[in-house]
C-alpha cells in the first residue's frame, strides 16, 4: 500500500458502509478534525463520527490526489475536494509491517 491508496481505500469503504474498515485505516489514536471545528481524537471516538457521517452521505466520489510529500516514514497526503470545500488533508505514517495508516486527518478546510 503506498499513502494515497488510503484515500481510495476510504471511498471504497464509505460507499460500502464499512464503518469499522474506515476506522482501521487511521492509527489507534488517532486525530480527526471532524465534524468540521471539532477534533475527535482515537479509533472508537471515530466510529460513532463514521457512522453519522454515512447516514448524511449516500455516496462519496474519488477525488484527484495533489501530490505527496514523504519524509522518512512520515508523508503528507491531499486531494482536490470535488464538493469545493477548500481541501483534504492527511498526515500519515508508515507501520512496522510497510503498510500506512493515518495518524491526522483534516477532510475539510
Amino acid at each position: 500500500m503506498t499513502p494515497e491508496e488510503i484515500s481510495r481505500l476510504f471511498v471504497e469503504r464509505a460507499n460500502a458502509g464499512d464503518v469499522a474498515g474506515l476506522t482501521e485505516l487511521y492509527e489507534p489514536d488517532a486525530v480527526l478534525a471532524y465534524p468540521p471545528g471539532s477534533r475527535t481524537v482515537g479509533r472508537d471516538a471515530m466510529r460513532g463520527v463514521f457512522e453519522e457521517m454515512l447516514r448524511h452521505v449516500p455516496k462519496f466520489e474519488p477525488e484527484d490526489a495533489l501530490p505527496t510529500v514523504a519524509h522518512g516514514d512520515l508523508a503528507l497526503t491531499s486531494t482536490r475536494p470535488k464538493d469545493g470545500t477548500g481541501g483534504r488533508v492527511q498526515l500519515v505514517r508508515r507501520q512496522p509491517d510497510g503498510s500506512w495508516l493515518r495518524v491526522i486527518d483534516r477532510p475539510e478546510s
